[in-house]
């Protein structure tokens, strides 16, 4: 399920962060129960124009449902923020920053 709520990305805000090279991992455990995975992405205007964020969200929700299923925090909302260097990453090194992001949260 996406995250579209504004409340949501900023209570995710206050979760744990990992800073990649081409993104920031928030992690935030929701404690309601239930077991989804719940995913937003955030591309500010200091990156690029709309191509360029809208591109590099496609490029997220790729990595996203590849990744999230196996390996995401069952009951947390995941927030994506894009980062300057994320657009020209190559695509299997940031999937591979994004399980070695979601490692780390778990610990």
């Amino acid at each position: 399920m996406t995250l579209s709520r504004r409340a949501d990305f900023l209570a995710a805000n206050g979760g744990k962060r990992v800073p990649m090279p081409g993104f920031v991992l928030l992690i935030r455990p929701r404690e309601d129960g239930e077991s989804m995975i719940r995913i937003g992405y955030t591309v500010t205007k200091k990156i690029g124009g709309a191509v360029v964020r809208n591109r590099m969200k496609r490029r997220f929700r790729a990595l996203a449902r590849e990744i999230l299923p196996e390996q995401g925090i069952a009951g947390a909302d995941h927030v994506l923020i894009g980062r300057a260097g994320g657009i020209e990453r190559d695509f299997d090194v940031l999937r591979r920053d994004l399980a070695k992001a979601l490692a780390k949260a778990r610990r």
